[in-house]
């Protein structure tokens, strides 16, 4: 008997860019993966603290979700984040991936 079951194996050429910027109060540094895989959401992984997330238009919208993933620590951080991501994300439509 095998140990694991295997859910998924995929191999995909992805785009992936690496972006850093400041704004008034901090620095930033994210690796932002594209993918087919997750429904389309784009994989943003801070590379200052290696959290990451799954991120789609609502999600930016959610300040308090930002705040949370990242640990940022103010609303306003959050708002600047949100700002950087609706204008460097794709708007990607949501994609059905299971049936």
């Amino acid at each position: 008997m095998e140990l694991f079951d295997k859910l998924y194996d995929e191999h995909e050429n992805t785009k992936v860019r690496f972006i850093g910027f400041t704004t008034e109060d901090t620095r930033y540094d994210f690796g932002i993966i594209y993918t087919n895989m997750f429904f389309g959401k784009p994989l943003v992984i801070c590379m200052q603290t290696g959290r990451s997330t799954l991120l789609d238009p609502k999600e930016i919208e959610d300040l308090d979700y930002l705040q949370t993933v990242f640990r940022i620590p103010d609303k306003q951080q959050a708002a600047d984040l949100a700002e950087f991501f609706r204008e460097t994300l794709p708007s990607i439509p949501f994609v059905t991936q299971y049936e």
